[in-house]
């Protein structure tokens, strides 16, 4: 059985592939058009279609359209009612919902060969919630979606038993905490359904001070929903200009904010669990980014385990719809766990060489990389690292990551910098697997996607100064050396140098663009941007003045071994 999934209404374009139970291939489109989020002027700006992604994910399998069983696509304009009816101002909504009864056509037309009565809508919820409960490594869970919207609801609470999943609780729109967040993202002066993430960032330089007010208006409900209005955000604090400055009544209106989805969330899976009694919690939707709330419902909530899809936002979906329909069309005996989440193109050894020489780059292919890389690390060098698959999901994960040293504490600033970002916004640290405890703690332990937030240890937050946010916590990923092995190598090398099991991670890209893919896209972020060393595989590339005295920082006393 070969599913293609497809994601193509609201943002953040993808596809994937399933076969026989298996994720065999998953990308977002923004990874070949460089347009972060599929993001196009309006009122185009959300309805790209994958097209670039779908034809690698047959290509990736060696199948044509032809070949295909089904195409799942994460929506279903049957159960969408127009923007009035459900209190939502979309001035683009007529032609969204045209373009998602026409979407089977659409993806014929850029598969030659499809037949489009091959293509099933997947409600999107549905989706999400597939995306969590039949790519989690556990058979049976309870599954809680939150996003901004979905066809005529932001929520859905159930359980998957048997591949089949039975919806215990949903929430109809206008109430939604996903548009809560996206309000206040725009009337912070982020760019909504996008930098969501930056007011999660700002929130731990504020203090609650409007909490109390938000727990009147936005609240759980005795039936598993909520209610969620948003508020006249003006009534607290104008809204923020992007001038390049942070903090006080802004960074008071979402630590608030935060604070108040971090307590809504804890009471809808305390409901959820009630219902089921289950011992595992799956998570998706774009609320389930929220790597500080999901900390709080493993800390509270009665759950014993949770898993959060690292694709949680509505690229994830296209992978869900597919699961989903292989799990109708009766795959659910054979499906298997979502591998990882490396689930996109990579290349092979010789055609790394073989970019690098086409672009005249004088590189070596050392025996001991992990060795190399390490001092660059160790002598406070930034390390591009690109090495096997590509991600899927906004997460750097070791793939396509910007690695630094973790003791220095200018190196928050510095990568900040690099990247071109605000500096309030943390890095975050990967850390061995089997050290993650002895350094991190009150979270849960793996934690391979970086979905959960911990706290250092105090005695390791002089050590590692530059991973360490404004409220004590790190956002970690736990690498398995079995895993990934030419990364936990490297940081193997580095504790021998350093004494530190850790290296700060963060994506590999410069800010608006979406994170590198493609060899070119990296020798293009090497060429432009102060980075001192770049990894394609095997290979090592360096700067002449990678060591040039003067130019950095020294780490912190004590972490050097």
């Amino acid at each position: 059985m070969r599913t293609l999934g497809v994601n193509a209404l609201f943002h953040d374009p993808a596809a994937a592939l399933v076969i026989d139970g298996r994720v065999v291939a998953a990308a977002e489109e923004e990874r070949f058009s460089r347009r972060k989020h599929g993001h196009r002027p309006v009122p185009f700006a959300a309805w790209e279609l994958p097209e670039q992604a779908m034809r690698w994910c047959l290509e990736h399998a060696g199948l044509t359209p032809a070949d295909l069983d089904a195409v799942a696509y994460s929506f279903d304009p049957a159960l969408a009612r127009p923007a009035d009816q459900l209190g939502l101002t979309d001035p683009w909504d007529h032609l969204r919902l045209t373009y998602a009864e026409r979407a089977p056509h659409f993806i014929a037309a850029a598969l030659p060969g499809l037949d489009p009565q091959q293509v099933r809508f997947v409600p999107h919820h549905v989706a999400h919630a597939a995306s969590g409960a039949l790519a989690s490594p556990y058979p049976d869970s309870s599954v809680l979606v939150l996003d901004g919207r979905g066809e005529c609801a932001s929520h859905l609470a159930g359980r998957y038993t048997g591949g089949q999943l039975k919806q215990l609780a949903g929430q109809e729109l206008p109430h939604s905490l996903g548009l809560l967040y996206e309000s206040l993202t725009e009337h912070l002066g982020f760019l909504r359904s996008s930098d969501e993430y930056k007011v999660m960032a700002l929130a731990s330089y504020g203090q609650p001070r409007y909490l109390e007010e938000l727990r009147e208006t936005i609240h759980a409900t005795e039936d598993g929903g909520f209610v969620a209005p948003v508020p006249d955000w003006s009534r607290w604090v104008e809204r923020r200009v992007d001038d390049g400055s942070w903090g006080g009544a802004h960074a008071d209106l979402a630590c608030s904010v935060q604070a108040r989805l971090e307590e809504v969330l804890v009471d809808l899976a305390s409901w959820l669990h009630e219902q089921t009694g289950d011992r595992v919690l799956t998570m998706a939707g774009g609320t389930a980014l929220n790597c500080v709330a999901n900390s709080r419902i493993w800390r509270e909530s009665p759950f014993e385990q949770v898993w959060v899809q690292p694709a949680a936002g509505d690229a994830g979906t296209a992978l869900g719809a597919a699961l989903q329909v292989a799990a109708e069309l009766g795959e659910d005996d054979t499906a298997m766990a979502m591998p990882g989440a490396a689930l996109g193109r990579s290349w092979t050894d010789d055609e790394l060489a073989a970019r690098l020489r086409a672009a005249a780059v004088p590189f070596t292919t050392p025996a001991d990389l992990a060795g190399e890389v390490a001092d660059v690390l160790a002598g406070n060098g930034v390390v591009a690292w690109f090495d096997g698959r590509s991600e899927f999901g906004p997460r750097a994960l070791g793939h396509r990551s910007l690695l630094a040293h973790p003791g220095v504490v200018a190196n928050l600033e510095r990568l900040n910098d690099v990247k071109g970002r605000e500096q309030f916004r943390p890095v975050a640290p990967m850390v061995l697997a089997d050290r993650a405890a002895d350094v991190f703690t009150d979270g849960p332990i793996p934690s391979p996607y970086m979905l959960f937030v911990h706290r250092v240890r105090e005695q390791w937050q002089e050590r590692i100064p530059a991973t360490v946010h404004v409220d004590g916590t790190a956002r970690i990923q736990t690498v398995d050396p079995a895993a990934q092995p030419r990364l936990g190598a490297m940081l193997q090398a580095f504790e021998e140098r350093t004494g530190l099991p850790v290296v700060i991670n963060t994506s590999l890209n410069t800010a608006g663009r979406p994170m590198v893919d493609d060899p070119r896209d990296a020798l293009e972020l090497f060429g432009s941007a102060p980075v001192d060393a770049l990894v394609l595989g095997p290979h090592l590339v360096r700067r002449a003045t990678l060591f040039t005295e003067g130019t950095r920082g020294e780490p912190a006393s004590g972490v050097t071994a």
